[in-house]
């Protein structure tokens, strides 16, 4: 006997998964992972702030990103707002969070998205590398967390997800200190789940495998060299998207995931195995 979906049903479905009057912040959400979370969150009802640096964008070839992602908001009917901070500036993390309580009216749900990477043997990072690493990819993640808690935790309500990477357990060669921050903030997020799940607030981390991003677009200038990367990337021999990302994110930060915390979910293609 053939199943057919219907319109019942699929509402059905689309409740589990509601974000509908939650108050969602994305950092690093104009590009990428970042922005198909944003997307998806949007599609199941969520108001949305994203945090996002031009600076960056820019530097990855995408100055109008931020322009961009608005529009296809707007599109979709949703409530939005944008904040433009630079988390290597101390403080950048709680002023984010503050700017997106006052535009929203509070912060639900929060996605740590944002960081940066730069591939060197790890005897040449100097100290102005590892120092812009270390603010961006954990010292901002910190503030951010010690903004956004107090208020899931007295609503007795909240969200909080820690975008990692496979380099926490499987680090490269010359991404040791991203791949070594990746892995502190993945054991702040176990700390945090914790201490936050008796306030109904649950912590997670996902870490995405290879990925076809703007940041890694000068892997596939060369699309031969970008197949064989794919090839040996994963038991799956491809590399995800940023909607598979995202459709994880959803998970874990909707109604459905409301009895998951202080995972890890490896969204790799089997590449973690």
């Amino acid at each position: 006997m053939k199943t057919t979906i219907t319109d019942t049903s699929a509402a059905r479905v689309a409740a589990r998964f509601s974000m509908t009057g939650r108050r969602a912040l994305v950092t690093g959400g104009s590009l990428s992972i970042g922005r198909a979370i944003v997307l998806a969150f949007a599609d199941a009802g969520a108001d949305v702030a994203v945090q996002y640096a031009a600076g960056a964008d820019t530097s990855l070839q995408n100055k109008d990103a931020a322009d961009t992602l608005s529009r296809d908001l707007a599109d979709r009917g949703a409530r939005h707002a944008f904040i433009e901070s630079d988390f290597f500036q101390p403080g950048a993390g709680t002023h984010t969070v503050r700017e997106a309580e006052r535009l929203l009216g509070g912060v639900d749900v929060l996605v740590l998205c944002a960081s940066v990477q730069q591939r060197e043997p790890f005897t040449e990072i100097s100290d102005r590398e590892l120092e812009r690493q270390r603010r961006i990819n954990f010292d901002a993640s910190v503030e951010l967390l010690k903004a956004g808690v107090p208020g899931m935790r007295d609503r007795g309500w909240g969200r909080i997800l820690t975008i990692g990477s496979i380099n926490q357990t499987r680090p490269a060669p010359d991404l040791a200190i991203y791949a070594a921050l990746k892995s502190a903030q993945h054991n702040l997020c176990i700390n945090l789940a914790r201490q936050l799940a008796p306030h109904g607030v649950t912590v997670n981390n996902l870490s995405p495998g290879l990925v076809a991003t703007a940041r890694n677009a000068w892997r596939r200038v060369d699309a031969d060299q970008w197949a064989a990367i794919q090839a040996e990337s994963s038991p799956m021999g491809r590399a995800g998207t940023p909607d598979e990302m995202a459709n994880a994110a959803l998970l874990l930060c909707s109604e459905a995931g409301s009895f998951i915390t202080g995972a890890d979910l490896q969204v790799t293609g089997g590449a973690h195995l």
